[in-house]
């Protein structure tokens, strides 16, 4: 259904809205709001011996599972430098972004209104520091292509797909 289901009144004016196709109007002061994917960037941090980096959630949503390390983008600001920073904040490393291998589609959450994600991963490779789990991830581990974990102990249902892509 979509994030914008759940709105009833208008954020600016707090007239009762009217829902359209993928957006939402308020008749009162012209304001509109449209159901877009919320951008995020992630990293398939790959180590000298293959191992990839992933990191255990510390909240919901699929709180306890493995994730691919990254986040959604601040407001005007490119992909690149988002799986960067989000990369120190959660990991405490320095990364540089290589080649751009998945861009993928898929909700943050459950439930009607959990808004759906736009998700850019590109591979990676530590440039400096060391891993130290920060942020909203309660630990992290490097895991072998073969020995990544099953599919239902990774968060999202898109990890499990850029995963088994890059395996291949």
């Amino acid at each position: 259904m979509g994030m914008l289901h759940a709105w009833r009144w208008c954020p600016r004016c707090r007239a009762a809205l009217q829902h359209g196709d993928g957006r939402v109007d308020c008749r009162g002061c012209g304001f509109s709001g449209y159901a877009n994917s919320q951008p995020t960037a992630s990293a398939v941090v790959v180590a000298d011996d293959g191992s990839i980096l992933l990191g255990r959630r510390a909240g919901p949503p699929d709180e306890g599972k493995w994730d691919l390390p990254g986040g959604f983008l601040e407001e005007g600001e490119h992909p690149r430098d988002a799986v960067v920073r989000e990369l120190r904040e959660e990991t405490g490393l320095e990364i540089e972004p290589l080649e751009l291998v998945a861009v993928e589609v898929d909700v943050y959450g459950e439930g009607d209104d959990a808004p759906a994600t736009l998700n850019l991963y590109w591979t990676a490779h530590v440039v400096s520091g060391r891993p130290e789990p920060a942020d909203d991830v309660s630990e992290l581990g490097w895991f072998s292509p073969a020995e990544l974990p099953p599919d239902d102990d990774l968060a999202f249902q898109v990890n499990a797909r850029v995963l088994a892509r890059y395996r291949a």
